[in-house]
């Protein structure tokens, strides 16, 4: 089993035992920021390749520069693209997060995406790292992701998501885009957006998932509902960057 199944495994359990996760946001093609996420204690990072400029080279990379560092990386995409999870799987992301889950029909092609006949419609070559080039028997290597599949992230953005929560089905974690799901709703009070967060954190228990969610820090989640979120997404690399250059030269900095 390569250390990626392992991570997953480790990941579920954290979960399972209604630890918090913390994780950022990474959109800059730099394995400097994977490594100072790391070593800041974050406990798994997210390659963003909806909101960036990354190119799918550059989100590899930074997967497999993920895995060397040891911290979990799973890729942010846009949509299903079987093609394109294929290759981000193969090269050691630890899981999928997929934007604007809005239907059983997109969980369910989320879900053949990642994994191997019988239990998806997955494409299956030796000739990467996971499987290490070659090097592991197709039987060991349908075992090791059997026994430990992709994680996958449903992004919950639209306050329409039928049949709910059903649409849960297959994820491992319901993951509430309080931004989108804000301008969504046409920028309501914060009782009707915290309403729409407990459906969702509802919606997760009942589909017997784990609840997650973005706020720009830890300290702003309780504000948006995300208090008893496990899977919990905070700012990411360039948001945390900007912050620091405008406190760098903020008056009385240093001072």
């Amino acid at each position: 089993m390569s250390s990626v199944h392992g991570r997953r495994r480790a990941l579920r359990a954290e979960l399972a035992a209604g630890h918090r996760l913390v994780g950022t946001f990474v959109k800059l093609a730099n394995a400097d920021v994977i490594e100072m996420a790391a070593a800041a204690g974050f406990g798994f990072v997210v390659v963003d390749l909806e909101h960036s400029t990354l190119a799918e080279a550059d989100a590899i990379g930074l997967v497999r520069h993920a895995d060397v560092c040891g911290i979990p990386a799973l890729v942010r995409v846009p949509a299903v693209e079987p093609p394109l999870i294929a290759r981000l799987l193969e090269n050691g992301a630890v899981g999928i997060q997929l934007s604007m889950l809005r239907t059983v029909e997109q969980a369910r092609r989320l879900v053949a995406a990642t994994r191997f006949a019988p239990s998806g419609e997955r494409s299956v070559s030796l000739a990467n790292r996971m499987a290490g080039f070659g090097a592991t028997s197709l039987r060991a290597f349908l075992q090791a992701e059997a026994e430990a599949p992709p994680m996958l992230v449903g992004q919950i953005e639209t306050s329409i998501v039928e049949p709910w929560p059903d649409v849960l089905h297959g994820m491992d974690v319901a993951f509430i885009g309080t931004t989108d799901l804000s301008v969504n709703l046409g920028l309501p009070s914060n009782g009707e957006l915290s309403a729409q967060v407990e459906r969702v954190a509802s919606g997760a228990g009942a589909a017997g998932v784990a609840f997650g969610g973005w706020s720009a820090s830890v300290d702003a989640a309780s504000a948006l509902g995300l208090a008893g979120a496990g899977y919990l997404i905070v700012g990411s690399d360039l948001q945390i960057l900007a912050a620091g250059l405008r406190a760098a030269i903020s008056p009385g900095h240093g001072n």
